[in-house]
């Protein structure tokens, strides 16, 4: 049989049938494998972590046989507990397949301190800013007579007058004594009393 009887005839027709028919099954065949080894398809909504302690993180993930990593305690954060997920990465209602690693960071278990910086005879708006930088907060504002109006004259905490280079808790609420620009009445009265003129010698008298 010639070549060009034979790529007409019925033979070889069914033979490329029956090969395709092979590569379609084959092909059926390694989707499935594919999909059964990738878990495909097959999604979880990643939970909600916040406020849980580390062995709680561990016990919910493993339900959903999903994994965690902490990576680090941030700075103490009034709002949470100690030692309990303040982020994570993924986000809450994120979907991911089994066995993806959750990223968790945990509270630390109290403030850290901070050295006070010197903000005598600084402006309010520039005391404040410097305050927040150093994770501090402003406090009770009070005014005394001083010509330096909005000037910082003192810083306290819970009453007690602080110096610059203290250690305080971050946080803590630093009250400020400012000046009011006016002048007290001692100032008032030392002033007066500079301007009074000195009473003039009396001439002496000639004797005769």
């Amino acid at each position: 049989m010639s070549l060009r009887k034979y790529l007409t005839s019925r033979v070889f027709f069914g033979q490329v049938f029956i090969a395709l028919a092979i590569i379609a099954v084959l092909g059926y065949l390694f989707m499935h494998w594919l999909t059964f080894t990738t878990d495909h398809g097959h999604e979880i909504a990643v939970p909600n972590l916040s406020k849980l302690t580390e062995e709680q993180v561990e016990e919910k993930l493993d339900e959903l046989d999903l994994d965690y990593v902490l990576l680090d305690s941030v700075d103490f954060r009034g709002d949470y507990p100690k030692f309990t997920v303040v982020e994570q990465d993924p986000l809450p209602g994120t979907k991911v397949k089994v066995g993806r690693k959750v990223y968790i960071k945990i509270n630390a278990s109290g403030y850290s301190s901070v050295r006070l910086p010197d903000l005598i005879e600084k402006t309010y708006r520039e005391a404040v800013p410097t305050l927040k930088a150093l994770g501090l907060e402003e406090g009770t504002i009070t005014y005394i007579p001083n010509l330096g109006k909005d000037m910082v004259l003192e810083m306290r905490y819970k009453g007690r007058n602080l110096k610059p280079g203290e250690r305080v808790l971050k946080s803590s609420k630093i009250d400020l004594v400012l000046g009011d620009g006016k002048v007290s009445y001692e100032e008032e009265t030392q002033v007066d009393s500079t301007a009074t003129t000195t009473p003039t010698e009396e001439a002496p008298v000639n004797e005769q």
